[in-house]
């Protein structure tokens, strides 16, 4: 298979019952027999009273987690344990663009909607795979330039026969379910700011909620609910403060900024932005009527630029919960106060009805990226529990009276230190799915164990519309052996947690450090695809992997001055979409298996040139002159050369 079809087939983590059959006729069982459903006359037709009861229609998958509580987990028991070895490849669709696929298909009435990379869209049989249609939004592929960590995107959401699409250029779209057609468009963005979107829209009470991502360019967060019928905003709700002197926003967030978080800041932040985009997790409780949101982290990473004199800077790395209908502040908790980390809490968060002390409490829990598993009370905020899921040097504890991190000393790299910690930029769980199942009692979460080095930049200068954070990007060092030794110390793992117990039911390595989402089923099973191309099943109380399948998918002398500055302008430009030290993480081309590093001509023509500004590569020319571009080149090819095979092996 081509790589885009590779990628498509490892997306599709959450619809593995209809992507996978049984390769040899032998999954007959006693459990429960589903086959895909015939396409309806009316595909997408989804409402307030099919989604509260989305956990009784076991063949369709009609949100981005499954259900309204997003525990992804698949009540079909056709595939189980004593079957699984059986599976093989159903189908397979070939993308129409050749990028990274982050998205989480939706199924409904035998179509499944799935978007990638553009956020372009896609309706297919979920049977066979055929396109019944497709939607490119045509985003301006400069936007490229300005978003964090390639061009992906999320997924859909379903509402009375229309399909939500958010664009990396800050559009929101209402698409006719069953032609494909555009139906509304509204701008959701300033977009003369670096703001962008790559999440996955949710839907709720006729209103559609959409966040934005950016704070790593110099953006101010906030969540939007636009009317699902007419486009028409309803309300907004800005997670960090703004300018003093321009008075409130007219937002719902006016009053909790004035009266709560405009005091956790400090200097003026505001010329920077903030921070605080909601660019992932957005979860509505029925039975409360509150919406959850995730929020990102504060920009610059360095709180001595974004806010001298220290302060929490709330709501940034925050949870709140805000009433769905009007946006009205209800209750927040902060994960990680003042944080200069980059540990977002926009990482999933899941809601559960469980037994706790022998009482029933409605909770909710987040395994954000600065490796603390929480559990709080959702009715109110409370935090019952705190634990590591991964390796955390930063923080010794949660104190459970405060509720606030107990960090370590020089946790916030003072100027002139250097430190090394975990979780890593990438967090000990990203925005990759985790799941929960109601009959083992565990979730199961793609788990990332990696140190990454941090400290000040003290040449640091604002660059609008560019990558803003004020630390240098992470590197490797040139000696072999410490690379082998800092590569051998990445790991990642799928590991199963007990929530109530806070403690790890068992744990199995997988390709790391960036490893891929989950999805536990009804029979026993948790699926997950990993970024070396495989498609994994294990058996959900163990551990045991019980099934497998492949998805498929020069040397410069140089001088140390041309080296140092070129890495230096690589960790100031480039490592946020091709990796760390060029080495990428699998959604964009490896730069150190580029042809075009053996071409000075045509390294410029696409460095300073812009010959592929519309593949999302801009021209660097405002930033960098030629010289540069060549040091820039020289650095990247004496990564390449000190790289083994097997650390570029598939993903180009």
């Amino acid at each position: 298979m081509s790589r885009r079809s590779k990628q498509f087939v490892l997306a599709f983590r959450v619809t593995v019952l209809i992507m996978f059959g049984c390769a040899t006729g032998a999954c007959g069982s006693s459990a429960q027999q589903v086959s895909a459903p015939s396409i309806n006359a009316q595909p997408g037709t989804v409402d307030e009273t099919r989604l509260r009861t989305a956990d009784q229609e076991a063949t369709d998958w009609l949100t981005y987690g499954r259900t309204y509580s997003e525990q992804r987990f698949s009540p079909l028991t056709q595939i189980d344990t004593n079957n699984v070895r059986n599976l093989g490849l159903a189908w397979w669709y070939e993308m129409k663009v050749n990028r990274g696929v982050e998205a989480t298909p939706l199924v409904a009435d035998g179509v499944m909607y799935v978007t990638s990379a553009w956020s372009m869209v896609y309706a297919l049989d979920a049977k066979t795979g055929k396109e019944l249609w497709f939607y490119d939004p045509r985003v301006p592929r400069e936007q490229g330039q300005r978003v964090c960590c390639d061009v992906v995107n999320r997924g859909v959401a379903l509402w009375h026969g229309k399909v939500y699409v958010a664009t990396i250029d800050g559009r929101l779209i209402a698409l006719d379910a069953r032609t494909g057609t555009p139906v509304w468009e509204r701008v959701t963005v300033d977009q003369t700011l670096p703001y962008s979107i790559t999440g996955a829209p949710r839907v709720a009470r006729n209103l559609v909620f959409i966040g934005n991502g950016g704070a790593e360019f110099g953006v101010r967060g906030y969540l939007s609910a636009y009317d699902a019928e007419s486009g028409n905003l309803r309300w907004r709700f800005y997670t960090v403060p703004g300018d003093p002197a321009k008075g409130p926003d007219g937002a719902a967030s006016d009053k909790p900024l004035a009266e709560i978080a405009a005091k956790t800041w400090h200097g003026k932040w505001w010329n920077y932005g903030g921070g605080g985009t909601v660019w992932d997790s957005i979860v509505y409780d029925p039975e409360l009527d509150y919406l959850y949101v995730g929020v990102g982290n504060g920009g610059p990473y360095d709180q001595q630029v974004r806010s001298p004199g220290g302060g929490d800077n709330l709501f940034i790395s925050s949870i709140l919960a805000l009433r769905a209908a009007t946006g009205e502040y209800v209750w927040h908790y902060q994960t990680t106060p003042g944080e200069v980390w980059d540990y977002t809490a926009s990482q999933q968060i899941t809601l559960a009805d469980v037994d706790v002390g022998g009482k029933p409490r409605k909770l909710l829990w987040q395994a954000p990226k600065n490796g603390f598993f929480y559990v709080l009370d959702r009715s109110n905020g409370e935090l019952l529990s705190a634990k590591p899921y991964t390796t955390v040097t930063w923080a010794s504890r949660i104190d459970m009276k405060t509720g606030r991190p107990i960090e370590a000393k020089n946790a916030r790299y003072p100027a002139g230190t250097t430190v090394s910690l975990q979780p890593a930029i990438i967090g000990g769980h990203n925005w990759q799915a985790m799941a929960y199942s109601p009959q083992t009692r565990l979730v199961y979460i793609p788990v990332i164990d990696m140190p990454m080095p941090w400290s000040q930049d003290p040449g640091f200068t604002q660059r609008p519309g560019w990558w803003n954070t004020a630390v240098p990007g992470p590197a490797l060092p040139s000696d072999p052996s410490i690379v082998a030794q800092i590569r051998k110390s990445a790991q990642s793992f799928l590991r199963a947690w007990d929530p109530l117990e806070q403690h790890e039911a068992w744990s199995v390595p997988t390709s790391g450090p960036w490893n891929g989402g989950v999805l536990a089923t009804a029979g026993g099973l948790v699926f997950q695809g990993t970024a070396d191309g495989r498609f994994i099943a294990y058996d959900a109380r163990g551990g045991a992997k019980l099934w497998e399948a492949l998805t498929n998918t020069a040397t410069l002398g140089t001088s140390s001055a041309a080296l140092r500055r070129g890495a230096t302008l690589y960790q100031t430009y480039c490592w946020p979409c091709h990796g760390a030290s060029a080495v990428s993480s699998g959604v964009l081309p490896d730069l150190r298996r580029s042809p075009i590093l053996r071409d000075t001509t045509a390294w410029k023509s696409i460095v300073i040139d812009g010959v592929r500004k519309e593949n999302g590569m801009a021209s660097f020319a405002q930033w960098i002159n030629s010289e540069d571009a060549e040091a820039l080149r020289t650095y990247v090819a004496s990564v390449a050369a000190l790289a083994a095979p097997s650390t570029v092996a598939s993903h180009n």
